[in-house]
């Protein structure tokens, strides 16, 4: 079995850089902020660029964040989920599969240009992205 991790997924609604540059001044650690190319495919976020993803890790810390999808606004409650993240296909397909049961796909697994992703709500109400990181 791979390693796989978990991390908090915060959608800001168009704060990500706001909010994650004021993290990384609390937390320390390394940030990395993305904006999409014309492609969809992921490019270091210049000044002004909405947040496509970004991730800080400082001491063992993850969180994840984005702008969201503008046409998607969040509703209260809703606005963070939980990532797990890896390269095993098998075991995270397997693992998509399982949370959705008797929840609601929002997106199947679906590839990207950084890998596959998808998105569900559990029959919790607990929001999950699960990411298969291209071998």
């Amino acid at each position: 079995m791979t390693k796989i991790s978990l991390a908090p997924y915060i959608n800001f609604q168009g704060k990500a850089r706001e909010a994650m540059e004021h993290y990384h001044k609390v937390l320390g650690g390394k940030l990395e902020m993305f904006a999409a190319d014309e492609h969809g495919r992921p490019r270091p976020a210049a000044e002004g660029d909405p947040i496509m993803y970004a991730q800080l890790e400082s001491d063992g810390v993850v969180i994840v964040a984005s702008d969201g999808q503008p046409k998607y606004a969040p509703k209260v409650g809703e606005h963070i989920g939980l990532q797990i993240r890896g390269s095993d296909r098998a075991q995270l397909s397997g693992i998509f599969d399982g949370l959705a049961d008797g929840g609601q796909v929002k997106m199947r697994l679906t590839d990207q240009p950084w890998g596959t992703s998808g998105w569900l709500t559990d029959r919790f109400g607990i929001n999950w992205n699960i990411d298969i990181e291209k071998s």
